[in-house]
């Protein structure tokens, strides 16, 4: 997902850039978390002044598991949701501190085709050290 995010409170604004993989397996179709398992990395500024980046950076390898699910009268948006944990990597200080993270979002997307859509999610976030906060993200994906 390539997109923006608000972090709240204040909204600021701020770069926001997910590469993630995930494959549906059959066998967890039944499972109530969901059925496809997932690793990502994400990026994010986490710097004073704005969308682009700056010195301070979080960068998060996490896994998870999504759960994919229809929106009644409706084929073109579907809503999913997604949990995951990695580890938190904060840039831009003496040292890098890592940290434990962990997260559970809830999502909309819109279909444009079977390859492309724009996800909408909103995201509760816990890095341990740091105060919980939530996100609200929009962005752009690929799919194939």
């Amino acid at each position: 997902m390539f997109g923006s995010d608000f972090n709240h409170p204040g909204l600021l604004p701020r770069a926001n850039y997910n590469l993630g993989i995930g494959h549906t397996f059959a066998f967890l179709k039944k499972n109530p978390l969901g059925d496809e398992l997932t690793i990502a990395y994400t990026y994010e500024n986490a710097g004073t002044h704005g969308f682009f980046h700056t010195n301070f950076g979080e960068h998060t390898e996490s896994a998870g598991i999504m759960k994919n699910f229809a929106l009644p009268g409706t084929k073109l948006v579907t809503g999913y949701t997604w949990i995951q944990s990695g580890l938190t990597s904060y840039t831009g200080n003496a040292h890098v501190q890592n940290r434990l993270a962990s997260s559970a979002s809830l999502g909309a997307i819109v279909h444009f085709n079977n390859s492309n859509s724009i996800w909408i999610q909103e995201t509760y976030n816990k890095v341990v050290t740091v105060p919980w906060y939530t996100t609200s993200s929009i962005g752009y994906t690929y799919s194939w």
